[in-house]
């Protein structure tokens, strides 16, 4: 089976090391020419276009930045939907609106090709292990089909329905890490404005009911002043911006997600979208004119 890989940044490009890992014959198109070139090295091929990779491709993965980007890629000028043939199977592994999702599906649908939204949770390090927790939403048949090919990326693998339940699980999942971080971020500036070992703290507290995923993931590298992204600033913005606008739309009130969605726009703001999302610590931190680290006594 050949595949196709677009959207080679953070998380897409080891993604791509993992399916040639596992010996998958890989086509790669990003805007990015040194990823590109990085992956050719490592086995890919190169393609000049989205359409040149669906001419190539019976499954084709997508991992791109937001709503207008995948639209473009795969339904624009020289997209995938122009270059696949029926039965071709499209993976869009980005975190987009539901709708979108749908809107997408429909349209290549009508040309007898099928797509499976099927958002991706556990930033970077998962993405480089091969180990990502991977929601998917489409038919049933066209997700057994493409499930080995998830396989090579990700450990815990679940069809939660039809197409846009796997974009909608994401957003579900981006508020409930989003508003942790930020719930984290509150316990360890007042840890370190009460002049506690904050490190000693974590340590105390991860054993038990406040412990999570989350907490042992960001927590340490605030302590060490860490903000190289596994998921930035601006990205999980976006995410949060699409948890709101479905949110209005079907007339559900989330005062923490809002909130947390102001905290990435005050950072931005501040030059940090670049910033990993654990840097929502920085915003509480200016609040209280205190700094959370480990040589916090």
């Amino acid at each position: 089976m050949k595949l196709g890989f677009i959207g080679l940044g953070i998380m897409g490009k080891p993604m791509v090391h993992n399916l040639l890992k596992h010996g998958y014959d890989v086509t790669v198109n990003d805007i990015n020419a040194e990823a590109v070139a990085e992956l050719t090295e490592a086995g890919a091929k190169g393609a000049a276009s989205p359409k040149a990779v669906a001419n190539e491709s019976d499954v084709i993965v997508t991992m791109l930045p937001n709503n207008a980007i995948v639209k473009n890629v795969i339904l624009g000028e020289n997209g995938i939907i122009e270059g696949a043939k029926a039965g071709t199977v499209v993976v869009d592994m980005s975190s987009i609106s539901p709708v979108v999702a749908r809107e997408i599906a429909a349209a290549l649908k009508e040309n007898g090709i099928e797509m499976l939204d099927a958002p991706v949770s556990g930033g970077e390090p998962k993405a480089i292990d091969g180990t990502l927790s991977i929601m998917a939403g489409g038919d049933e048949a066209a997700f057994e089909r493409v499930k080995p090919i998830l396989a090579s990326m990700g450990r815990d693998i679940t069809r939660v329905g039809g197409n846009g339940s796997g974009a909608t699980a994401k957003l579900a999942n981006q508020i409930i890490v989003n508003v942790n971080i930020a719930a984290m971020s509150e316990a360890l500036v007042l840890a370190a404005k009460a002049g506690i070992d904050v490190e000693k703290m974590y340590q105390a507290i991860r054993g038990g009911l406040a412990g999570s995923a989350v907490l042992d993931a960001k927590a340490p590298m605030i302590l060490e002043r860490n903000f190289k992204a596994g998921g930035r600033v601006d990205i999980n913005h976006k995410d949060l911006t699409n948890v709101m606008e479905t949110a209005s739309a079907y007339e559900v009130p989330l005062p923490l997600t809002e909130h947390v969605l102001h905290i990435f726009e005050t950072l931005k703001e501040e030059g940090k979208q670049a910033h990993d999302h654990g840097g929502i610590v920085q915003y509480y931190e200016k609040l209280a004119n205190v700094e959370v680290n480990k040589s916090q006594a």
